[in-house]
């Protein structure tokens, strides 16, 4: 019903920056929230990031003050800008789309590296 296609992951230095969008596509009339998630090798995946579609955000402790998600309603499209990049932060990183009362949708994840 919902397709998210994720662009912009890719390798960089520490201190380095990049920005990953999220365009949806199909039934997104029921979407309330948008989020990024990231997982790295042997680690469970958690939120990064959320953005509800009044604009209010909620971040991880890890990345507040260094990432910024956004969104562009007219374009379906979510963002989430990173900066001040730690290897820490080598992850897939995965868009998602919530819903109220029912599952939401994942992006197939893209790769961020980070090196030091």
């Amino acid at each position: 019903q919902v397709q998210l296609v994720e662009s912009g992951g890719g390798l960089v230095q520490t201190g380095g920056s990049l920005r990953l969008s999220c365009g949806a596509s199909g039934r997104i009339s029921r979407i309330n929230a948008m989020g990024w998630y990231r997982q790295a090798p042997g680690k469970q995946r958690e939120l990064v990031a959320t953005i509800t579609t009044s604009g209010i955000t909620n971040y991880a402790d890890s990345v507040k003050g260094r990432f910024t998600i956004s969104r562009d309603n007219a374009k379906n499209t979510v963002y989430l800008e990173m900066n001040s990049l730690k290897p820490d932060d080598t992850a897939v990183y995965y868009c998602r789309a919530s819903r109220q009362y029912l599952p939401g949708y994942w992006g197939q994840g893209t790769q961020v590296t980070v090196s030091s």
